[in-house]
């Protein structure tokens, strides 16, 4: 489950060195490796000559079997699509490359929950079969009991049988041998005992080794065993059983587990007439491939998921969806952050192969955040489930990474910029997060998206009177007003229009005369006892712009309704913060901690009082609310900035009209609250709510009444969207992290900001696992209402504005003025944009860096000579994702299929040479990859999935929801 760094180092290196050695000794073993990260570590820093051949080997013999063959096991319920594709991506890459090995079966024993995305990420990855374990407890057992813990699973609906994939659920015993031994007191077949390091024992006795195997025990091991296989046999449809042998943390001293292990399966051959049973070392690709060649056919599972989690009747696992929110945010960041620099890097070297940046230096400065965002997609980093030690880990490599990527990036715009040598010279570009001071300085703006997008940037400086220009030197429209954070300085908000994976460039100096920027005023109202608001005398007043009219009750300060102007339709919506309020002492009852969430009450509302402030502007108006715990308080609790945006004639706003942007303030909590914004319409959504998966596809979720912990049950996660509707509106919510949300009430959705706990569980305590987390958050998320047909044209669209917003880099002017060139300088990055249809996202594009031939045979021919470390890294190779956004029937135009020309749309990278169409992961050529098909009623014949679908004129049809990744090539400059 959790991992501390300096033990996690010691233990892989050991579990890989005794492994090895052991599997030499007797060619009937065998073992499974999932996670890369780790064995990569071992490889790259511990392995022998000799021990690398030996990996070789067992690879090529099928004893050794990487499975899933990521960086990491990622979580399933607060990932997002694109990291997790990244980290597959990062770990077969290097899989493929050093060993011509393409992982084909998945191992997900250990995530909190299943979502119906991995079933397609899996299928689209090439692999024949899916292995998961932790599902509700009261389902499992079901399943278990009506032998349906096997099917084929259409995770998709528009994709459905054509990346469908057969998935194995693991019974109650989960993914670990059982640990109880009748005839003795110590664990049960795991001779290692348990992993203690960084500090082995001296004398190599480690805590609660089971007994070793003697002629004495032997009969009595081998009954244990079989007893457990049968037991579980009849859960099963074939008498194929897989029996998992290990757990967290084993063979770290395999040379103690494989000799033990040895004689208890060949006793029980000896005597399988008695026993009933043969036994055999298998990999998961061995089991999968027994039951296949049963030839059953199988039931088909929709795209349900199963989410949320739940072990027994008080412990539901729907806490970590929110836990350590920072941690959340930050990995979010840096994965937009990476997408950026991966399409700016991209151009940089297609369009500037005689740039003076070295290459290979960049490269590493990608790999650095490739590595991080990989890395913290595990089922304890991005869930908040780990201690702060390796909490702490995980930022460290994350802010590492993204101060890389934005040094890139700004030595990228330096180098082009004095390239062009146009008589402006620029004395830096510095990848800091800072404002502007008085100096004229100018504000770089990347769109990392393929969409013209017009938004607004925010920087802060420090004075009113500012001016902004672009390069032409017109002024651009822009706003600035009194910081909401701290008082001494100003925010300007910058609007700023900017082609599909361009950048723009703005001047931002103290006003000379003309063209300032617009000035937000800023108007106070006095403090209202909320408990006291009566309904006589209602004082409402409007918030406006061309999309809404927000009403605000000036006997409360809380928002009241919300008007959709196309429409005229309002809805009744006020929004409140609560806290439940948890259990930390076991003694007690049920409790909270990083994992479980657990409530025996109602939230309370926190706060008696609320504040106001109206700053309006031109440009925009932002609604300043803070929330006090009484009337007399000093210091706010909770705070919400509220913003909606006006735009000016010319500009294309839709997207930016129709957002409704909030930020939160929370924090610090006290010990054992959990933070929710509660958000009441008066729509009638008959308690139900929809959310995402990983940003991919939606879910229905229906409330449901459970004897025990119905609150905490109906939790679910909030990747990027969640919306609740009546039969004709709905209110749509995007998020830049992930949190829990759930619909508590008819017209109510509810969102957990935050969490801060202790508890004294001992495991807990022994791991320090006790979430106190005193830190402030600051999510974000974006509220759209209107009508369905107006929500799905915008949703989607939306939800990649606020992932990926336009990244800012500051730099400084020196000698004095700049003289601006009479035409438009061509910044080169913007001269020829990458453009989509509004219904495609450009999900990749990137140079790998990967050296290994794309052609099979040669691939392995290679590796076979020990040719293939010694080249470069291939900057020739690009690789190309594109998504389609939208479900089968989900809108009449933006569900249709799209054509794509790869040559014309890849124009302004050079001249497409060749474009080779590959698995998910890029290690295979579409047209060789045949996955296994199973036999269900609806399609009786067993057989292989052929996918041909690559043109030769460059020309692609992308269909609903469908994930297509290419290598392509350009002419060389």
């Amino acid at each position: 489950l959790f991992f501390l760094q300096e033990s996690m180092h010691a233990y892989a290196a050991n579990v890989y060195t005794t492994v090895v050695e052991e599997l030499m000794k007797g060619k009937q073993r065998k073992f499974i490796a999932v996670e890369q990260e780790f064995f990569r570590l071992w490889w790259d820093v511990v392995a022998t000559d000799t021990q690398k051949q030996q990996v070789h080997q067992l690879l090529q013999e099928g004893r050794l079997e990487f499975v899933i063959g990521g960086q990491v096991m990622h979580d399933e319920a607060v990932t997002l699509i694109d990291d997790q594709i990244l980290q597959l991506t990062e770990g077969h890459g290097f899989l493929y490359e050093t060993f011509g090995f393409r992982p084909q079966f998945s191992w997900h024993v250990d995530p909190f929950g299943a979502s119906a995305t991995t079933p397609t990420l899996f299928a689209l990855s090439g692999f024949n079969a899916h292995l998961i374990s932790r599902i509700d407890y009261d389902l499992k057992a079901d399943m278990q009991k009506n032998k349906k813990l096997q099917f084929v699973w259409q995770g998709s609906p528009s994709l459905s049988e054509r990346e469908e994939i057969f998935t194995h659920v693991m019974d109650q015993y989960s993914y670990c041998t059982p640990s109880h031994l009748p005839f003795s007191n110590r664990s049960g077949f795991y001779w290692n005992g348990f992993a203690t390091f960084p500090d082995p024992p001296k004398d190599g006795v480690y805590p609660n080794m089971s007994l070793p195997v003697t002629d004495s025990n032997l009969h009595q091991y081998a009954q244990t065993m079989v007893a457990n296989i049968k037991e579980r046999a009849a859960w099963f449809r074939t008498s194929d059983v897989l029996w998992p042998w290990g757990c967290d943390k084993q063979f770290f001293n395999a040379s103690v587990q494989y000799p033990n292990m040895d004689l208890l399966l060949d006793y029980i051959n000896e005597h399988s007439g008695e026993f009933g049973v043969t036994v055999q070392y298998a990999t998961v690709g061995d089991y999968f491939q027994a039951v296949y060649n049963r030839n059953l056919t199988w039931e088909i599972r929709n795209s349900q998921d199963f989410l949320p989690y739940s072990t027994e009747p008080f412990q539901a696992w729907t806490g970590f969806y929110t836990s350590r929110s920072t941690l959340k945010g930050i990995a979010r960041r840096a994965s937009s952050l990476l997408y950026a620099g991966e399409s700016f890097f991209t151009q940089y070297v297609r369009k500037h192969p005689e740039g003076s940046i070295c290459k290979c230096k960049a490269l590493k400065q990608l790999q650095s955040l490739r590595w991080a965002v990989s890395e913290v997609q595990h089922h304890d980093g991005i869930t908040g489930t780990e201690s702060p030690k390796v909490k702490d880990m995980y930022m460290n490599n994350l802010m590492y990474g993204v101060f890389n990527v934005k040094k890139l990036m700004a030595s990228i715009i330096f180098d082009m910029n004095n390239a062009k040598k146009n008589g402006e010279i620029y004395s830096s570009v510095y990848p800091k997060d800072s404002g502007i001071s008085d100096v004229d300085q100018y504000v770089v703006v990347y769109n990392p998206l393929a969409w013209n997008i017009t938004t607004f940037v925010t920087i802060s400086v420090s004075n009113l009177a500012m001016s902004v220009y672009d390069e032409l030197g017109h002024p651009v429209p822009a706003q600035v007003q009194s910081s909401a954070e701290s008082p001494s300085t100003y925010d300007l908000y910058i609007l700023v229009t900017i082609s599909g994976l361009s950048y723009r460039k703005y001047t931002v100096k103290p006003v000379d005369g003309n063209q300032p920027a617009f000035i937000g005023r800023s108007i106070k109202y006095k403090r209202r006892d909320i408990t006291r608001a009566g309904r006589q005398g209602r004082q409402l007043f409007p918030v406006v712009n061309s999309c809404y009219q927000i009403l605000f009750d000036q006997n409360t300060n809380l928002m009241h309704s919300i008007t959709q102007r196309e429409t005229n339709q309002t809805v009744e919506l006020t929004q409140e913060f609560l806290e439940y309020h948890v259990n930390g002492d076991t003694m007690k009852g049920p409790i909270s901690d990083n994992y479980l969430f657990g409530t025996n009450a109602s939230a309370v509302p926190v706060s008696k009082a609320v504040g106001l402030e109206v700053v309006s502007g031109a440009l925009m108006t932002e609604i300043r609310q803070y929330f006090y715990s009484n009337v007399t308080s000093q210091d706010y609790i909770y705070a919400v900035y509220t913003r909606i945006y006006t735009v000016p004639e010319g500009y294309d706003g839709k997207l930016l009209c129709h957002r409704i942007e909030q930020e939160y303030s929370v924090g610090p909590l006290e010990l054992n609250r959990e933070a929710v914004l509660r958000t009441r319409t008066n729509l009638n959504t008959r308690q139900l709510l929809y959310t995402d998966n990983n940003g991919y596809q939606m879910q229905k979720r229906p409330f449901k009444a459970y004897v025990n912990n119905t609150v905490a049950r109906n939790y679910y996660p909030m990747v990027q969207t969640a919306y609740i509707e009546d039969d004709t509106t709905r209110l749509m919510l995007l998020a830049e992290r992930a949190h829990g949300v759930s619909s508590q009430g008819n017209g109510q959705v509810e969102v957990m900001l935050h969490r801060r706990l202790w508890n004294n569980l001992e495991w807990n305590l022994n791991n320090n696992l006790t979430l106190n987390d005193s830190s402030v958050v600051r999510p974000v998320i974006w509220l759209i209402l209107g009508t369905k047909a107006v929500t799905n044209i915008l949703y989607r669209n939306s939800g990649l504005a606020l992932e990926h917003r336009p990244v800012v880099l500051f730099g400084a002017l020196s000698g004095g003025k700049p003289k601006l060139p009479g035409h438009l300088q061509q910044n080169s990055v913007h001269d020829s944009p990458v453009t989509v249809p509004p219904n495609l996202h450009l999900q990749t594009l990137s140079i790998p860096g990967w050296r290994y031939s794309s052609n099979h045979a040669e691939q392995v021919r290679s590796i076979h000579m020990g040719k293939q470390k010694q080249d470069d890294a291939d900057f020739s190779r690009v690789l190309l994702r594109i998504r389609h956004l939208y479900e089968v029937g989900e809108d009449p135009v933006l569900s249709k299929p799209v054509m794509v020309d790869l040559k014309s749309l890849l124009n302004g990278l050079g001249s497409v040479t060749a474009v080779e169409e590959r698995s998910l992961t890029g290690t295979w050529d579409v047209n060789t990859l045949k996955r296994w098909k199973w036999n269900t009623a609806q399609y009786p014949s067993k057989g292989f999935f052929n996918s041909t679908k690559t043109s030769e004129d460059f020309i692609v049809t992308v269909h609903p929801k469908e994930i297509r990744t290419f290598f392509v090539y350009f002419q060389s400059k």
